[in-house]
């Protein structure tokens, strides 16, 4: 866009001076100004286009402030002030490479904000804001570090016997044999509890304060329940003050059943001291809750239990059995060492023990 002649500007700071007095910089971000959108506007725009009307499936209470703040303490505060179309591929590969050697962020926090940065793109081509994505051709790892503790059955009963009321108990009960996450578990209410059809219906997860959608379009559904864990819902359903139908399965009772129980609260109090005394070795910060139930259930089921993988997906309702596989079941070194034993059998040396 033409500012002036050289000779009229002589000088950067003349040039800038004209820009502003012919408001160009208003123009250049405004809606009408073509492909000239500074990214700042350009991420604001997508905010408010994939968080409205216009989203294919609407975000969840807990992930737009996350997101938000992605893209506001990172990708505004880096690219803001540069317009949208002149960023490059390789600028943007050096400071998501940073964010991990310099701020040392995981390689997973700097994949998801590669992702949200190629997702303001996408939106802003789709609404012709802009008409390329330099971000296509960014790389960054993604793989994790992160290793879930995962528990044994005998170390779940020592838990369980660790904890001393009926509502923690059934709650961590039902928690490690339904693998539930924690938003959907304190959730539930009485009517979600299928006692003829052996099932519990997940139909909503507690999420600020108030009941919201499923975490995915698979996780909206069923779970078994086996008449042994009926059983100690019943018996707890017996014992508690809020036995309504619409009451919650799991209330705070100091809040008189009004709201269900505080997760990271019980987590931190009840559940993560249970575990330390039940034996259970846990660094200091390393993590653990009610979804490394959910890991140790896959687990156990895939590796011990011998269970169809397809059916430790439905359990758990992940919409992909990768994620079954790869993210919530771990590596069981008894198995791999009974397959070595069953080839070095086939061999023919599965007899040549040392004495």
């Amino acid at each position: 866009m033409p500012v002036g002649l050289l000779r009229n500007l002589p000088t950067e700071k003349a040039a800038w001076r004209e820009v502003d007095r012919l408001g160009l910089l208003v123009r250049i971000n405004s809606e009408e100004s073509g492909t000239r959108i500074r990214f700042e506007a350009l991420a604001e725009f997508y905010l408010k286009a994939d968080f409205g009307d216009d989203a294919v499936r609407q975000k969840s209470v807990n992930t737009i402030p996350i997101v938000e703040h992605y893209v506001r303490d990172y990708l505004i505060a880096r690219w803001g002030n540069e317009l949208a179309g002149d960023i490059r591929p390789l600028e943007i590969q050096r400071w998501m490479k940073s964010l991990h050697t310099v701020n040392g962020l995981a390689w997973t926090t700097v994949s998801k904000i590669r992702g949200i940065m190629l997702r303001v793109y996408k939106v802003g081509i789709l609404h012709e804001r802009v008409d390329k994505n330099p971000v296509e051709h960014v790389e960054t790892r993604s793989q994790s570090l992160y290793k879930a503790v995962v528990i044994t059955p005998q170390q779940t009963l020592a838990i369980l016997n660790k904890l001393t009321t009926p509502l923690h108990y059934t709650l961590v009960l039902t928690c490690a044999a339904t693998a539930l996450r924690a938003s959907e578990i304190i959730s539930l209410r009485w009517s979600d509890i299928l006692w003829s059809d052996g099932q519990i219906r997940i139909s909503k997860r507690w999420a600020k304060g108030e009941d919201g959608e499923t975490k995915t379009a698979a996780s909206n559904g069923y779970v078994p329940m086996h008449p042994v864990l009926a059983q100690y819902l019943k018996e707890w359903r017996a014992q508690s003050p809020h036995s309504k139908v619409d009451d919650f399965v799991f209330p705070s009772l100091l809040k008189d059943g009004k709201v269900p129980i505080w997760a990271s609260t019980f987590v931190q109090d009840h559940l993560r001291p249970a575990a330390v005394g039940a034996g259970v070795v846990l660094a200091k910060g390393q993590r653990f809750g009610l979804h490394n139930l959910r890991h140790s259930l896959s687990t156990w089921l895939v590796n011990k239990g011998k269970v169809d993988p397809k059916t430790v997906q439905g359990m758990l309702r992940h919409s992909d059995i990768r994620t079954t596989m790869n993210l919530y079941t771990q590596d069981d070194r008894d198995e791999k060492q009974a397959a070595q034993g069953a080839f070095l059998s086939a061999v023919g040396l599965g007899s040549h023990l040392v004495q």
